[in-house]
């Protein structure tokens, strides 16, 4: 007979334990339980049965593994919360005594120091686990940084989340490390590629930010306390890569006048190496591109010559081998180019670092005092500009404050353009000295006006984009997500209404279409046709003699009345089938009492012959399949109507 085992010794129940168990296994408070779970990255699991881990009847909500909590028993964070429990006791037997300065001795001098390394070089191996790990990271320490100092979040803290954003921003700017960017309603994403990662975070917009009492920033503390830790370690290891000194010089006074990223000074060997870098580079898309055209052109002319005598000599147009392996190389990137209907979209290749260091590099921007500074600034230099300049009270850091300064190329505004005439010129002098002066809050001559959201989709679409969309006061183009590929049978805002549309669509166009020229036509008819059937009180007396005419006229019979009725209430239902159809593409419905014609009688018994034929197929596969291709269905009509409804939307945009 073998050993019969106790329960609760084996399975769930052994590998789960509630979490009043695991703080009394660890003799610890629930929230420096909490604290611990947090740094050490360990959350509650879900068991598959909650009965069967339960010990007990009582239903527990919180189970965590058993080898978590186990590992945790060793953790040195531990003795500190303990040394912090026999502090606060100390301090409390004090002031029992009334010895306040004792209890404010030992406050300030007895309090345990907790140190993370540890845990973040146990939690994280190596650099690129850490790097996967900080989207999250950045996206909460932005939020700290934004927000105002309060009991619950002080000022330390928020100093140290914008002094730890700020260093990586700084090296955003100098490796050009930033990709895309969106501005959403939550705030402005972006995203790096740091050493092949991409990290995307969030930073919230520039407002008074309100601290509701419903948010539980002691756990929120936690995670800041831990994630300024894996920041300063990613920057130390960042700035170290490139040749750079870390931390950055930090100057407070341009801080209080508001320089922000102005404010820290870099340091380094790797400052040379990059400065020469970018000389290459502009000098590569500057003076060596009008210098070196006549060797490189020369080299063309004879390799172009050598194919067209090859292509006369053979009669085909393909070139020998030889004279293709002489090619110079090219620095463009190649694009996967879709062939045929329905075929994968592949994802393109990415931007190139030179690309991104030189997009803005050959301009020179203003921006106006109601822009947004910060992410412009940020924008502006990671892509290659190095002349900003700004309103004089959006602080400290710009190149100039002169609004007027004719190195300025480009100026930013948020608001609607200032009419000329408007403006006064100085109007108590005639002479013309005061004429010829430039005129204040008008336009330069020369410069170009864009609005920030040009800024954007020139990142986003790796080029510069015409500013005469976006010039101050027009309808822009629509600020779309870069990261949101639209996919087969969805709604494409960037592609034209036409290319988009499908039959379905056309058919009703034209349904719609036709039934509005076949009424208005009826309606400027009607008055002719029966305006020599009225009498003199113009009432319509063509057909009042019908009684004599069907005297004999019995009644239907039976059979008869019934196809009718069924023939009124399908014609009603079509009727209304019809009018839900055009209110769902947009389109005016008008009631139409024409017969549909040939090649729509032919399209509808087409398409009731495929509903037949799928029910037919459907009929034949297993429950399982059978329900298996519904849900796709489902899922595929719903994406189709949303598609349809957002064609209709535009097509009654276009229209108006």
């Amino acid at each position: 007979m073998g050993k019969i085992k106790k329960k609760g010794t084996t399975g769930q129940a052994k590998n789960f334990i509630t979490r009043t168990q695991a703080v009394r296994k660890l003799q610890i408070s629930l929230p420096d339980f909490r604290r611990l779970c947090i740094y050490k990255g360990i959350y509650p699991r879900e068991p598959r049965s909650k009965k069967k881990a339960s010990k007990t009847s009582t239903p527990s909500t919180t189970f965590y593994y058993t080898k978590d909590i186990q590992y945790l028993l060793h953790e040195p964070i531990l003795n500190k919360f303990r040394d912090h429990k026999a502090l606060a006791k100390k301090i409390a037997r004090s002031l029992g005594r009334g010895e306040v300065g004792d209890a404010a001795r030992l406050e300030k001098t007895g309090r345990p120091r907790i140190s993370l390394d540890h845990v973040i070089k146990e939690r994280y191996p190596t650099f690129v686990d850490a790097l996967r790990d900080l989207d999250d990271a950045l996206s909460l320490l932005f939020l700290f940084a934004n927000l105002s100092s309060t009991p619950t979040v002080p000022p330390k803290t928020i100093a140290l989340c914008q002094r730890l954003c700020s260093e990586f921003q700084h090296y955003l700017i100098v490796t050009h490390s930033l990709r895309k960017s969106f501005i959403s309603i939550k705030g402005i994403y972006y995203q790096a590629t740091i050493q092949g990662q991409d990290i995307l975070w969030l930073v919230p917009h520039k407002f008074v930010q309100r601290v509701t009492g419903d948010v539980d920033f002691r756990i929120m503390g936690t995670f800041v306390d831990f994630y300024t830790t894996l920041l300063g370690f990613v920057n130390y290891r960042l700035y170290t890569t490139i040749g750079l000194v870390y931390p950055p010089k930090f100057n407070t006074n341009s801080d209080d006048k508001g320089g922000e990223l102005d404010a820290f000074s870099l340091e380094g060997s790797g400052i040379a190496t990059l400065a020469s870098i970018e000389g290459q580079t502009n000098a590569h898309f500057g003076t060596e591109q009008e210098e070196a055209p006549t060797a490189e052109n020369s080299d063309a002319q004879r390799h172009a010559d050598a194919i067209a005598r090859s292509t006369t000599a053979d009669g085909n147009n393909e070139p020998d081998d030889q004279v293709m392996e002489d090619e110079p190389p090219t620095d463009t990137i190649d694009e996967f180019e879709v062939h045929g209907e329905g075929a994968d979209i592949l994802d393109q290749p990415r931007q190139s670092d030179t690309e991104a260091a030189t997009l803005f590099a050959p301009y020179s921007f203003f921006l106006s005092r109601e822009t947004p500074r910060q992410p412009l600034e940020l924008l502006l230099r990671a892509f290659g500009c190095k002349r900003i300049a700004w309103d004089e009270v959006l602080g400290d850091g710009a190149f100039t404050h002169d609004e007027f300064d004719p190195s300025i190329t480009h100026q930013v505004v948020d608001r609607p353009p200032v009419i000329q005439d408007e403006i006064p010129i100085d109007g108590d002098r005639e002479d013309s000295d005061a004429v010829s002066q430039p005129v204040r809050r008008g336009r330069m001559p020369g410069r170009t006006y864009i609005q920030p959201q040009w800024v954007w989709d020139c990142i986003n679409g790796g080029k510069l984009l015409r500013p005469d969309l976006y010039a101050p006061g027009t309808t822009m183009p629509p600020h779309l997500s870069p990261w949101v590929k639209p996919s087969k049978n969805t709604y494409d805002p960037t592609v034209p209404l036409a290319e988009q549309e499908n039959s379905e669509d056309e058919r009703e166009v034209e349904e719609a279409s036709s039934s509005m020229e076949e009424n208005g036509n009826e309606a400027l008819a009607e008055p002719n046709e029966n305006a020599g059937d009225l009498d003199d009180h113009g009432m319509d007396v063509a057909d009042l003699d019908f009684a004599s005419e069907d005297e004999d006229f019995d009644g239907f019979d039976s059979d008869a009345a019934k196809d009718m009725e069924t023939t009124e209430a399908t014609d009603e239902g079509m009727e209304h089938q019809r009018q839900l159809e055009a209110e769902a593409a947009g389109i005016p419905y008008t009631a139409s009492s024409t017969k549909p014609t040939e090649a729509g009688k032919k399209a509808a018994r087409k398409r009731k012959d495929d509903e037949e034929e799928l029910e037919r197929r459907k009929m034949m596969m297993p429950k399982k399949k059978r329900k298996l291709y519904e849900k796709m269905a489902y899922s595929n009509k719903a994406t189709d109507d949303e598609a349809k409804r957002l064609r209709g939307k535009r097509r009654r945009l276009e229209k108006a």
